[in-house]
């Protein structure tokens, strides 16, 4: 096969290429004319002294000093007379988002998920002594369960689209390629702020409704002291232990933070400065992965890490021997209070004889 031929220019081209090289120009043009008035105002603002012509005048270097840093100054002829050019700490909340807060956030939650694993190998399943008893205690209301579902999956989905945000381009991106990791991550932007609202609600309403039970009492230290968790008999707590009531705790003052600067990075025109944004970011990211982190712990616990302890919130009723052993004041007083024990209950499903909510 031969050569192509080449195209001539025909006057619609030429046109184009006029119209684009004159659109250049102007742009050109529009910027030095910025330019060459910027310096003028600052001629003006100086005494005479345009900063960078006279070295060593300190107004000169007063001035690129406040250039560099983002401090505002004022600036005759411009909307509102105060200015800033260069907004730097926008690069320190880039290296802050980027560094610390990614390395150690996400070397966090590996250094949770890897305790889990270890606690599992080590400890396996948590147990009851001697089995069951075939009697169950009602522990958790239809209400109580509802709103803890609701927020948990909320929870998951809202971690599961932010680690995506903060860590996808290093650990997707490479994998899917840059043009379905931007469908993937705006998609992930996309269902985190719509979700978070809903979050906010749903968290105000279960600290709520846990609070009652999470206020500190006589002898919580007590089950600290015992060792908790690591202890090789089961410490006696209330209905919420120690390590519990502080998991609510974290959630109170990490989720109102999380909260309130989702609220402002949500909507941005709440802020008064971009400072304000970017230190929201930070506190949204932070507080997050420490969620994140401790959450690991939280579902290990509450799911196959503790024999018959995912019965409380799925079916609303406890064995009467796992009540006894890991909340013993608890069972005590909840049956001295003339709590239903209802006879019949199956190993793992819910007792014969539970009377209806």
């Amino acid at each position: 096969m031969g050569k192509p031929m080449k195209e001539r220019p025909t006057f619609k081209h030429l046109t184009v290429m006029a119209c684009l090289m004159l659109l250049s120009v102007w742009v050109f043009a529009a910027g030095m004319t910025g330019s060459f008035d910027l310096q003028s105002q600052a001629y003006a603002q100086t005494g005479g002294n345009v900063p960078g012509k006279s070295l060593g005048n300190q107004s000169d270097s007063d001035f690129w000093r406040k250039l560099r840093r983002g401090q505002p100054f004022n600036l005759s002829g411009t909307p509102g007379g105060v200015q800033v050019l260069i907004q730097s700490p926008g690069e320190e909340w880039r290296s802050l988002r980027n560094g610390p807060l990614s390395y150690w956030g996400g070397l966090m939650i590996l250094v949770s998920l890897a305790f889990v694993v270890v606690f599992f190998l080590v400890h396996g399943r948590i147990k009851m002594t001697g089995g069951r008893t075939g009697r169950a205690v009602p522990r958790f209301s239809q209400p109580e369960r509802w709103i803890h579902w609701f927020i948990a999956s909320l929870f998951i989905l809202l971690a599961i689209t932010g680690l995506f945000v903060m860590f996808g381009r290093y650990v997707i991106l490479p994998i899917i390629g840059q043009q379905a990791w931007s469908a993937f991550a705006s998609a992930s932007l996309q269902a985190h702020n719509l979700l978070g609202p809903l979050f906010i609600v749903a968290l105000i309403i279960m600290l709520g409704v846990y609070l009652k039970d999470n206020i500190w009492q006589k002898g919580d230290l007590t089950w600290v002291l015992q060792g908790g968790f690591f202890s090789k008999g089961h410490p006696p707590s209330w209905k919420y232990n120690l390590g519990e009531k502080f998991w609510y705790w974290l959630l109170f003052f990490a989720g109102l933070a999380i909260s309130g600067s989702g609220l402002l990075l949500d909507f941005p025109w709440l802020a008064e400065r971009v400072q304000q944004l970017q230190l929201a970011h930070l506190i949204h990211g932070g507080s997050a992965v420490i969620l994140i982190a401790v959450s690991l712990v939280h579902i290990y616990l509450g799911t196959i890490g503790v024999e018959g302890a995912l019965e409380g919130m799925t079916q609303g009723y406890v064995d009467e021997k796992w009540a006894k052993e890991h909340h013993g004041w608890w069972a005590e007083e909840a049956m001295a209070e003339g709590e239903d024990v209802v006879e019949g209950a199956v190993q793992t499903g819910q007792p014969d004889n539970m009377p209806a909510e």
